[in-house]
């Protein structure tokens, strides 16, 4: 079996969420000692995670973990960003070092962190923290030709759901948020927003890094040059994603399809994990039912993209880090919303019915 044909098999496991569960919760709100729709969108979170879960009540999530996905990027050429290739590296070793923002709000909510390395350009030392499946070192520039093989797309994807069915499988993680790292790496983003939503480069581009006006227009002029040479089709996934996308973003495929197929829910951090999203969302639609959207970015095409998906996101902190930390935050509120389902008690048992 080709490595294509095992993405093809992965989005094909996924399942829709459980229609009777969804009821089940909706009723179960209804009943609760509080007024109807009284917590909001708290309750929303609550049907959604007993529709993951397929059972009402559906369980809390004790066990969060975030994924980190790193890569580099051939386009960083173009000076779409000030930064150089070298900061992914640092960052990395930061992260397993313990001082990145990552770490003090993973610390925060009680998540383990992994990180994965699918594309740094720099070689990086061994870490307990930090998982190797190097499928090449940085992208290809994306404006000049392909950013890589549909095989090189689809490894990093199955790589990225490798770790996640490892945190779940064997180490009991029953939430996971997704991050990422990679210097440039919003411009492949807005490319593949571009794509699958049929938005234009300068709606969905942003400052990135906080780029200066100059750079933004250069950004978008990047962008807009890839749509054109690429020409891509939201109906080969898998080819948009190779051409367009970067390593990191196919491993965070990789994650949340994943998610997905164990009835986990996957918390979206920022506009790379909302790009990789509508790649998984094109290879397996049903997977946006086990998606939450942690916060909503600055960046432009974040908005856009889960608009498209159908996500709310349930924070706005004018955040746009990436690392996963916004998902992060999420956390304790998709935790309350499984806690208030299971733990309130009935106006029935209150004796008020």
């Amino acid at each position: 079996m080709s490595l294509e044909d095992r993405t093809r098999e992965l989005a094909g496991d996924v399942e829709p969420a459980d229609g009777t569960a969804i009821r089940a919760a909706g009723e179960r709100h209804s009943k609760l000692a509080k007024p109807p729709g009284s917590l909001g969108r708290l309750e929303e979170l609550g049907v959604r995670l007993a529709g993951m879960a397929g059972e009402c009540s559906p369980p809390v999530p004790e066990n969060p973990a975030v994924v980190v996905c790193a890569g580099d990027h051939g386009v960083l050429a173009r000076g779409v960003s000030p930064w150089p290739n070298e900061v992914t590296a640092a960052m990395v070793r930061n992260f397993c070092a313990g001082g990145a923002a990552v770490n003090a709000l993973a610390r925060t909510v009680g998540a383990r962190i992994s990180v994965l390395d699918v594309g740094v350009a720099s070689e990086l030392e061994r870490h307990p923290m930090l998982r190797t499946a190097k499928v090449r070192p940085g992208t290809s520039d994306l404006s000049q030709g392909s950013a890589m093989e549909r095989e090189e797309a689809a490894r990093a994807m199955l790589a990225g759901a490798g770790v996640a069915e490892e945190l779940i499988s064997s180490g009991g993680v029953d939430l996971l948020v997704t991050g990422d790292m990679g210097i440039g790496n919003t411009t492949p983003a807005a490319c593949l927003i571009a794509t699958f939503t049929g938005r234009s480069a300068e709606e969905v581009t942003g400052c990135g890094t906080g780029i200066d006006d100059a750079t933004l227009k250069l950004k978008v002029r990047v962008i807009e040059e890839a749509l054109e040479l690429h020409a891509p089709d939201p109906g080969d996934p898998l080819g948009a994603l190779a051409a367009l996308g970067g390593l990191e973003h196919a491993a965070l495929a990789g994650v949340i399809l994943t998610g997905a197929v164990y009835g986990v829910p996957v918390v979206l951090d920022g506009i790379v994990s909302d790009s990789a999203a509508l790649v998984a969302r094109a290879l397996a639609p049903a997977c946006v039912d086990y998606m939450i959207s942690g916060h909503l970015s600055t960046e432009p095409g974040a908005g856009i993209a889960l608009e498209n998906l159908g996500l709310v996101p349930l924070l706005d902190l004018d955040m746009r880090l990436g690392e996963g930390t916004g998902g992060l935050l999420a956390v304790p509120l998709t935790q309350a919303a499984a806690r208030v389902l299971g733990e309130m008690a009935t106006l029935e048992e209150i004796s008020l019915a």
